[in-house]
Parts: C-alpha cells; sequence; structure tokens
C-alpha cells in the first residue's frame, strides 16, 4: 500500500518543505476568494494542513483525511507501525467522523465498491455539491469569507 503525505526526513527539511507548507497556510488563510477542498482518496501529512485552511472540505465516503498517516501515528504512539489499524480508529480518519466532528463539511456518497462503480453517479452528486456550497459562498463578503475561514481552522486546532 502506499501512503502520501509529505517526508518526515531531515532531507525535507533541508530544502524547505515545513516552510513551503507554512506559507501556504498563511496564503489561503487570506485568499479574498471563496476555496473548497475535496479529499478524492487520502490526505494525510503537511498535505492535508495543505488543503484544510478552506472554506469548505468535501471528502467521498471512502476517503481518509489527517495530519498524519496511522503508520505514523502507531509508530508515535504504540512504538509500532504494524498497529496501524488501531491507530486510525483512534485517530478519527472517515469521512463520516471528520462531519460529525465538524472538520468536514459534506461528504459524498459512494457505491459499496468505490466511486468507480458509479463514477458518473459519484461525479453528479460531487457537482451538486460544489454548485450549492459555491453558491452559499458567493454570497458573502471577502472579509467575512477569511473571519470564517479563520474562525473554521480554529476550532479544528482546538478538537
Amino acid at each position: 500500500m502506499i501512503h502520501l503525505g509529505a517526508y518526515p526526513g531531515i532531507e525535507a527539511e533541508e530544502r524547505g518543505q515545513g516552510e513551503a507548507i507554512a506559507r501556504n497556510l498563511f496564503e489561503m488563510s487570506k485568499l479574498k476568494v471563496p476555496t473548497i477542498s475535496v479529499v478524492i482518496g487520502e490526505g494525510s501529512s503537511g498535505g492535508a494542513l495543505a488543503i484544510g485552511v478552506t472554506d469548505i472540505i468535501i471528502m467521498l465516503e471512502n476517503s481518509i483525511y489527517s495530519i498524519l498517516s496511522p503508520e505514523g501515528f502507531a509508530s508515535i504512539l504504540y512504538k509500532d507501525s504494524s498497529k496501524a489499524k488501531e491507530a486510525a480508529d483512534k485517530m478519527k480518519i472517515t469521512a463520516h467522523e471528520l462531519k460529525d466532528l465538524n472538520i468536514v463539511d459534506d461528504v459524498i456518497f459512494e457505491p459499496e465498491n468505490g466511486a468507480n462503480v458509479n463514477f458518473e453517479n459519484v461525479c453528479t452528486n460531487l457537482k451538486s455539491s460544489l454548485i450549492e456550497n459555491l453558491s452559499n459562498l458567493l454570497k458573502l463578503d471577502s472579509q467575512v469569507l477569511i473571519n470564517n475561514r479563520y474562525e473554521k481552522f480554529r476550532k479544528i486546532g482546538n478538537i
């Protein structure tokens, strides 16, 4: 299984990975236009942080989203990366768990065996969500967008 995320090594930091993520968070937090992120697979680590400072986060139902991979969390918590399943359960990384925590704003239904089973229907549902959310966001003044985004991100940081 391939796990994507920011590389945690010294080489990445020497190349400015942490600064790039911080710069992205800073720049996205002050955008004066509506922003929507869609998680369609696995969003984790710095990449998850980078797309988290948006007005709306939408996830496909079978996606996961976290600031650390379950393997990384298991390595820290249990000193054993093979306990990733147990770590993932504690982390609350599924679309429905994150919706319940008010981190994710909308969850797009997927057929039991994944979006590819009925890709057209999943895309139609995603399009409807995007249109509805964007329509609501376009009604807001740019300063209201920025303030709301800031407050949303601060609440997530306190969970």
